[in-house]
């Protein structure tokens, strides 16, 4: 199974692709999408859309594993933004007809390291180990997809049974 792993952003979007096979994870591709900041909101949307629909087409996935908005009450407006690029990214893969999963930082922390107030650091070197990486992927973005993606395939077997049983 093929997993995405998307921590939205205007500006940078972190990416992953893993795939699982039993508890053999294999990273596909990793990286991060930017915009230019000097572009208008509508233009700076339309390369995330281009550059997803680009990588989704390169990378075809079960699902796509979306970081859910968080609202700091010093900075609305970065949810805001996140929450357009979100939204982009969302859509495209509705659209590609994968199905699309979010989850919160919360549950990502407390998944990767038992803690959901777990710091970048602690969360870096939680990737890592997982992944059984020899270093800590760059940029905080790619490490923050990569977790996503582990939390989703973890999560899912569980979500098939309770959905199941509904």
């Amino acid at each position: 199974m093929d997993v995405w792993g998307i921590d939205p952003g205007l500006e940078t979007t972190g990416y992953a692709v893993v795939h699982a096979d039993g508890d053999r994870l294999t990273i596909l591709d990793a990286g991060v999408c930017r915009t230019d900041p000097s572009f208008d909101l509508a233009k700076r949307l339309a390369q995330i859309e281009a550059d997803f629909s680009a990588l989704l087409d390169q990378w075809p996935a079960e699902v796509v594993a979306v970081e859910q908005l968080y609202a700091h009450y010093r900075h609305p407006r970065t949810a805001v933004l996140m929450g357009h690029a979100r939204g982009v990214i969302i859509a495209v893969a509705a659209r590609a007809g994968i199905e699309v999963r979010d989850y919160s930082a919360t549950q990502v922390k407390r998944f990767l390291t038992g803690n959901g107030r777990a710091g970048k650091s602690q969360m870096q070197q939680a990737v890592m180990q997982a992944y059984g990486l020899n270093s800590i992927p760059e940029p905080n973005d790619v490490a923050d997809a990569l977790a996503i993606a582990l939390c989703c395939l973890h999560a899912m077997p569980s979500e098939r049974k309770e959905a199941t049983r509904a």
